[in-house]
């Protein structure tokens, strides 16, 4: 394997990037914070990786500390990947830069979104200012995936699991769930399309979306003022 590159920074934040700079490496971090998963699935959650370079960014995670791999119970038995505690504190920083990075006026509201990325933008844009009062809980099935969310007591909670006597159970691709809850679509329409599927109280998901805001947009960049065109001498 390669030589692995150093800024040769002493500041904090150039070390930072040497441990999670490359790239992928933050992403595969992000996939990893709500539980380990295998190879197979960090593959499908980033489509647009290689498998060489997975193989060494987690060879390099595992090196840097932040990654280990542990063997999953029966009836699994197979090899998984999982942050140690020192990575799992990476989750703050994944989500600050994350909810920054909503203003740029050049985000792609259409690109990949995996379900783990969904869950934690539940998370980071949970606006406890709005949930006074508020309760629900959701079992979502995302991907494959099995996650509750719970609203109360002025807090979200959302993780890998199932949720007891839920109000409403959504099934639907991260994406479309986004688009909906995020206030792009109405849920009218996309259960009419089939894109999401709802199971009890569908009113119930207008509480969801409630808690949830995104940060304003950033200023667009402007482009200077040009000089007028020259007059045609006449």
């Amino acid at each position: 394997m390669a030589t692995r590159r150093s800024y040769n920074d002493a500041c904090g934040t150039g070390h930072a990037l040497d441990l999670v700079g490359e790239r992928w490496a933050l992403l595969v971090v992000r996939e990893l914070l709500l539980g380990p998963k295998r190879y197979g699935q960090l593959r499908s959650d980033l489509p647009g990786i290689s498998t060489n370079v997975l193989a060494q960014r987690l060879t390099e995670l595992e090196a840097s500390g932040l990654v280990r791999k542990q063997r999953l119970p029966a009836p699994a038995v197979t090899e998984a990947y999982e942050l140690t505690a020192w990575g799992r504190e990476l989750e703050p920083v994944v989500r600050a830069l994350g909810r920054w990075a909503l203003r740029s006026p050049h985000h792609d509201r259409t690109a990949h979104l995996s379900a783990t990325s969904f869950i934690l933008g539940l998370r980071t844009n949970f606006d406890p200012g709005r949930a006074q009062g508020m309760q629900g809980r959701y079992e979502l099935h995302i991907d494959a995936e099995v996650f509750r969310v719970v609203i109360a007591d002025n807090a979200l909670h959302a993780e890998r699991g199932h949720q007891q006597d839920p109000d409403a159970v959504i099934t639907a691709q991260p994406s479309a769930l986004a688009r909906v809850v995020y206030g792009g679509r109405t849920l009218a329409d996309a259960i009419t399309e089939g894109d999401v599927q709802v199971e009890g109280d569908i009113a119930s998901i207008a509480r969801l979306a409630a808690v949830l805001t995104l940060p304003a947009p950033a200023p667009s960049p402007t482009r200077g003022t040009q000089s007028p065109e020259p007059k045609n001498p006449q």
